[in-house]
């Protein structure tokens, strides 16, 4: 019976080695030239091409993470991934003041700036590195500022259960669900 205890045991390290030797999302982002604290601490339910660099996260719920704004992660977030840049980005959403911006990429142009742009559509916005070295906790979105991107229109579920509209133009349109 010693015998097969001895490979049992072998046999179960090293598949534990294989599975903490597979990159997590946080590995693929430093690869790429980008601070792993752009994702919320945690994530390991993802998915990436490397041929093409596509990729999704699979979030448990959707949530916020306050950096020098306060961010918004829906249940999926993706992207095209690469050196330097993350493009086509959809599931993530900055606020800025009152108002939550659809953020369409994420670049660093040059590294030892020490500067992240965020493109919010409307411009460029500009952030310390620095705020994004590390994954930070993501709480549980409040229902108040659930976001939900589809075809172009801002969708915010109040907790009143009505819905509000507004389309990339500022036009706002109410309904009542």
């Amino acid at each position: 019976m010693g015998p097969w205890i001895y490979f049992l045991s072998l046999s179960l390290s090293f598949l534990l080695f294989l599975a903490q030797s597979e990159p997590s999302i946080y590995d693929h982002l430093q690869r790429n030239g980008l601070p792993i604290g752009l994702l919320p601490k945690g994530v390991t339910d993802y998915s990436l091409d490397p041929s093409t660099g596509e990729f999704r996260i699979n979030l448990t719920q959707p949530c916020n993470a306050k950096f020098e704004n306060l961010l918004h992660y829906d249940f999926n977030v993706s992207g095209h991934l690469s050196l330097g840049k993350i493009g086509n980005l959809s599931g993530m959403s900055q606020q800025e003041l009152f108002i939550w911006l659809p953020v369409k990429g994420i670049r660093v142009d040059v590294p030892s700036s020490g500067v992240i742009y965020f493109d919010v559509g409307v411009a460029d916005k500009q952030f310390s590195s620095s705020l994004f070295e590390n994954p930070i906790e993501c709480n549980a979105a409040d229902l108040d500022v659930e976001l939900l991107n589809l075809q172009g229109l801002e969708i915010f579920r109040k907790r009143s259960d009505k819905l509000a509209f507004e389309d990339h133009q500022g036009g706002v349109l109410r309904a009542v669900s």
